[in-house]
């Protein structure tokens, strides 16, 4: 209602002088009327008693003297408030009458109050607002007569009031005037600094600038309200410096956690939870505008050896230098994302035809091509990459990345630096490895794998040893090969449990074996690198020819160079506690890998295995013959013995022989056969055109 505290105690201030100047007034007033009205009632009074001492010897006389008396009472004409006096015997009757100027004026009553009066002592009474004055005419105790005077008191009172207004009046308007204009000039004094206080705490809250103060000079409560505002402006200033020190912290924490939850801390690039929200976006959009998007899914081939056999700083090194590899190739718009491990994608902004796809992934395997180098080493990385495009995938993102991972494992499948484009037929042999990868278990608890046994052969034809290779009879797949399920088994983790069975079932055979054929021989058993990993795989080992009776003379493990090379740290140690057992070690698919001389000084083994594939093209290849040689050279110079495998004809037999080769297997002496069927095999073979002609047919 006011805008100002000033404005009500402005008013409260003036109603209040006002209230106290009429009270004052009518009080002076009152006072005056009373005064007045004692001052006319005494001489009245004394009036009617003179004029009663006069008129009583005319009343003495015992005559009544009418002209004398009027001409006594005439005398009162001279007063103007007068209304009548009266002469009235003992017995109350009127002698006579005398109009005063009132009553000629104003009128009087008929009849006074006599009665009322006369039994009362002489003076002057106030009765219904008439001052009546009366006297006795007497002496000497006797009564002659009574004097009564009645005067008009409310018309002096009257005029006395307002002559007394009248000349009070100015003096209370200017004692008025004066007093509001003191008490506003010190009201406004009082109130100033509360309104400046007022006014600044208003400006606080348009401004929310808390640094001025309010100064005043004055002391009183508006200076300690003042006072105790600064102190609370001072506390909000520190904790307002401290919550937006509070609140920069917790931006540059958000900052920070986003670029974490956005972006791979190692190498920069969007991390899985990045590239997935945008690619549902993409997805969506792509749909609707009926466009297509494409992904290329990629790991690194060889990653996981260096990091094992280098360390994790090393593999860092490497991921980061992969990350800037890709991303310096790429074209604006293009992104590139590291899903996490050594996984990245590359999501293509532009054309999207299996042509461009394509020649972007054959760029991408061109950037490996190059070796890494750190720390004086020059490490070799490749990729395997597999795309696949949104319209395969019905535009389900999680369709299009498995989608993309089933061509990269095709990449894999078909060699290091290599790409492919997924095909529905993918799916297919997807779901059929799924398939075998879920039977596993319950194959072993099946006894659904048995083990073929193919025969090694030694130069002179004599039956030196074994290789031990499972089979798979599948109850909706029929024959499966190792060549199939040994990869899936390595990738489900399962392959360990596949060891076992066919180390143990090996062993269960020796003595069936050992009771054929009385020559000494080997049954050589397959390793995965998986199981170079499995920190209780020596200790299953010892176990199974513990219970088994098995003398470790009789056994021979296998495994690849690039498993050997790749777990060299597990492997060399793995290798050497079972030689030291009785073991013998033999390195399978030699040539193909990454060979190194100078690991072949460093490991424990004590056979080297040539590659069919060399074996194959002896006959049309003359850098295959020189690499079989060399293989050969380089055993003998290391007192190793060397073995090849995949021999079919008698020409590869003959040039093997003829270059030192120790052992052979293959089909031209025997196919993998069950172990019924290998008690029917000579224990030496013979090598006339009939009997290879016989055993080939077998």
């Amino acid at each position: 209602m006011f805008k100002s505290i000033k404005t009500p105690i402005a008013i409260m201030l003036v109603c209040a002088v006002l209230v106290i100047s009429a009270m004052v007034t009518w009080f002076a007033a009152d006072e005056h009327e009373q005064l007045y009205t004692e001052s006319v009632k005494s001489d009245l009074a004394a009036l009617t008693r003179n004029l009663a001492a006069d008129i009583l010897p005319l009343m003495e006389s015992g005559s009544t003297q009418t002209h004398a008396i009027s001409e006594r009472l005439k005398n009162l004409s001279s007063y103007q408030h007068i209304l009548v006096a009266r002469v009235y015997d003992t017995n109350q009757t009127v002698l006579h009458s005398q109009l005063g100027a009132a009553g000629r004026k104003y009128g009087v009553p008929e009849k006074l109050p006599l009665a009322d009066i006369i039994n009362s002592p002489s003076g002057a009474y106030l009765i219904d607002n008439q001052l009546i004055a009366s006297s006795r005419i007497a002496r000497n105790g006797v009564t002659y007569g009574y004097l009564l005077i009645m005067n008009d008191i409310e018309t002096p009172v009257r005029k006395s009031w307002q002559a007394l207004l009248l000349h009070v009046s100015p003096l209370v308007f200017i004692t008025l005037i004066i007093t509001i204009a003191i008490g506003l000039y010190w009201l406004n004094l009082l109130l100033n600094p509360l309104a400046r206080l007022s006014g600044f705490t208003h400006q606080l809250s348009q401004t929310k600038d808390y640094t001025p103060r309010f100064k005043t000079r004055l002391r009183g409560e508006v200076s300690v309200l003042g006072h105790n505002i600064n102190m609370l402006l001072d506390t909000i200033e520190a904790e307002l410096t401290i919550n937006d020190e509070q609140n920069q912290t917790l931006m540059e924490q958000q900052q920070t956690m986003t670029r974490l939850a956005n972006f791979d801390s190692l190498t920069g690039l969007p991390n899985r939870q990045f590239v997935m929200d945008n690619l549902r976006l993409e997805l969506a959009r792509a749909r609707r505008l009926n466009n297509d998007i494409a992904m290329m899914f990629f790991d690194l081939d060889g990653f996981k050896g260096i990091n094992d056999s280098l360390g994790h700083e090393t593999g860092d090194l490497i991921l980061i230098e992969v990350a800037d590899r890709v991303s310096s190739m790429l074209r604006e718009g293009d992104l590139v994302a590291r899903l996490g491990g050594d996984e990245f994608i590359i999501v293509p902004d532009r054309d999207v035809t299996d042509v461009c796809l394509q020649n972007l992934a054959d760029r991408v395997i061109a950037a490996f091509l190059e070796p890494f180098h750190f720390r004086g080493l020059a490490l070799t990385v490749g990729v395997s990459i597999g795309i696949a495009k949104a319209s395969d995938a019905h535009f389900e993102l999680s369709q299009l990345m498995s989608n993309a991972d089933l061509a990269m494992y095709r990449s894999k499948a078909r060699g290091r630096g290599t790409s492919t484009i997924f095909t529905n037929e993918m799916v297919e042999s997807h779901k059929r490895k799924l398939s075998i990868a879920n039977s596993i278990d319950q194959a072993l608890a099946n006894n659904e794998f048995t083990l073929y046994y193919q025969p090694k052969v030694a130069r002179d034809g004599e039956l030196v040893g074994f290789e031990a290779l499972m089979r798979w009879q599948h109850p909706d797949f029929g024959l499966v090969m190792p060549g199939e399920f040994i990869p899936i088994a390595e990738q489900s983790g399962k392959i360990s449990s596949l060891t076992r069975w066919a180390i143990e079932r090996a062993c269960i055979d020796l003595p069936l074996l050992q009771s054929v054929f009385f020559n000494k021989f080997r049954v050589a058993i397959n390793l995965s690198g998986h199981d170079l990993r499995h920190s209780g795989m020596f200790d299953l080992i010892h176990q199974i020819f513990t219970q088994q009776q098995v003398n470790p003379e009789y056994i021979e493990f296998e495994v690849t160079e690039s498993a050997y090379l790749e777990n060299f740290a597990f492997a060399n140690k793995f290798f050497r506690r079972l030689s030291n057992m009785g073991c013998a070690i033999s390195l399978d698919d030699f040539g193909t890998g990454y060979s190194s001389l100078s690991y072949l000084t460093q490991i424990t083994i004590d056979t080297l295995k040539i590659d069919r594939q060399f074996v194959r093209e002896l006959n049309t290849s003359h850098r295959s013959r020189l690499v079989t040689g060399s293989i050969i050279d380089l055993a003998k110079r290391l007192s190793l013995t060397v073995c090849a495998e995949g021999i079919e004809e008698l020409s590869q037999w003959d040039y093997l022989l003829n270059h030192g080769c120790d052992h052979v297997q293959g089909y031209l002496f025997s196919q993998p056969l069950p172990l019924e069927d290998v008690a029917l095999l000579p224990a030496r073979f013979e090598f006339g055109p009939d009997h290879v002609s016989r055993l080939s047919g077998q």
